[in-house]
């Protein structure tokens, strides 16, 4: 049985916390670009805020997981960390100015994006040799988001956005004061051999891995930039993108709910690369086919391929690959190159071209970037395509 009679009150814990997190970024990625249009700051402005939530991802995580290998208090860490950004998140209350925001989002980012990659490996310890639940756990992130998401889009139209800010400081305070009731995961990783984490980054399947999530996440870059913003020039009311937002991230819980199955039967490579080819189709409607509302519908369901099935499988494989002494920089790797490095390059990228060659292109270029790594990854990892985990 998945949820034992003594470990449910833990579980629960663990769900708590990915529910609030994620609500924050149901808060986030629909609304905060639409927040900083209200600001009156430029489509480049927009592009350098956003990017440097993601920015601080290439180095953040990395040292965070390293205090938490070596001191085995990872869950002391996500404490720290989640109390210190919600902090310096308030200052974006009273603070509004360009530079403010960008000082004040690097600061907060920091310390925010350490949670979720020690908080991941926690919770895979937690589940030690039902690993292939872990997606029935990280579900009720992906509700957070939904009731954040459509919540807030009848709530600002009403009330306005400039309440934003506030809304977000209450969810952070909740997913911190979560972290108070997980239990801190017993360090025995420091009982087993120490692996290389350089010898495992250049194995031929790690590395094609790697390169696949940066990839994959920087093509994410005009969607989580300037979806929103896409959306609303062509005719969306704020409460209709809210809802898209919502059904790409309810497709993505049903995803979530079944992987324990798809995981054991089809394995986490096939998996990935089903993802990555839905990612390809995905930006490709967006690219041409955003005035329809009806297609645009049927892309957002895919939000269940290239963010749902291709993270689970991700997640999967880096656990596999990444054990022992290594496991908590092995989720921060992932973290740093994929939501880090390939998502604030992305986020840049569109940024710079969303005047210049239009967003329609944008989502082309993103298409292409997503097709690059499907084909490296089937070259790469083929021949050892007969394991299919």
């Amino acid at each position: 049985m998945f949820v034992k009679q003594k470990s449910s009150a833990e579980h629960q814990s663990l769900a708590g916390f990915y529910f609030f997190y994620f609500a924050s970024i149901g808060a986030f990625l629909p609304y905060w670009n639409l927040y900083l249009r209200h600001l009156e700051f430029s489509a480049r402005q927009i592009g350098e805020l956003s990017a440097v939530l993601l920015a601080t991802k290439i180095f953040a995580p990395y040292i965070w997981g390293w205090v938490a290998d070596h001191t085995g208090k990872r869950l002391s860490a996500i404490r720290l960390a989640s109390f210190v950004g919600m902090v310096i998140f308030a200052a974006a209350l009273v603070l509004k100015g360009y530079w403010s925001l960008l000082i004040i989002l690097a600061g907060f980012s920091f310390f925010w994006n350490a949670t979720l990659p020690q908080f991941e490996a926690a919770t895979m310890n937690n589940l030690g040799d039902s690993k292939h639940m872990y997606s029935r756990i990280r579900l009720w992130g992906s509700v957070g988001f939904i009731v954040t998401a459509s919540l807030l889009a009848p709530a600002l139209e009403k009330f306005g956005i400039q309440h934003l800010p506030w809304v977000i400081l209450v969810i952070l305070l909740f997913t911190w004061m979560n972290t108070l009731l997980v239990n801190e995961t017993p360090p025995s990783l420091h009982k087993i051999a120490r692996p290389s984490m350089l010898k495992t980054c250049l194995q031929p399947q790690v590395f094609a891995l790697l390169l696949a999530c940066f990839l994959i996440q920087a093509s994410h870059g005009p969607y989580y930039t300037f979806f929103s913003i896409y959306a609303e020039d062509n005719g969306y009311s704020r409460t209709l993108i809210g809802q898209l937002w919502s059904l790409g991230v309810l497709a993505e819980v049903v995803v979530f709910y079944f992987m324990y199955r798809w995981l054991p039967r089809f394995g986490a490579k096939l998996l990935l690369v089903v993802a990555m080819m839905l990612t390809v189709v995905r930006w490709w409607l967006i690219a041409y086919y955003v005035e329809y509302l009806s297609i645009l519908l049927f892309a957002q369901l895919l939000h269940a391929a290239s963010y749902g099935l291709f993270h689970a499988s991700a997640i999967h494989l880096i656990d596999k690959y990444f054990s022992g002494s290594i496991q908590g920089r092995g989720q921060a790797l992932f973290a740093s190159i994929s939501f880090g490095l390939g998502g604030s390059l992305g986020s840049l990228v569109s940024g710079y071209t969303w005047n210049s060659i239009g967003p329609s292109y944008v989502y082309l270029l993103a298409m292409c970037i997503a097709l690059l790594a499907l084909i490296q990854y089937l070259w790469i990892v083929k021949p050892r395509f007969t394991s299919l985990t």
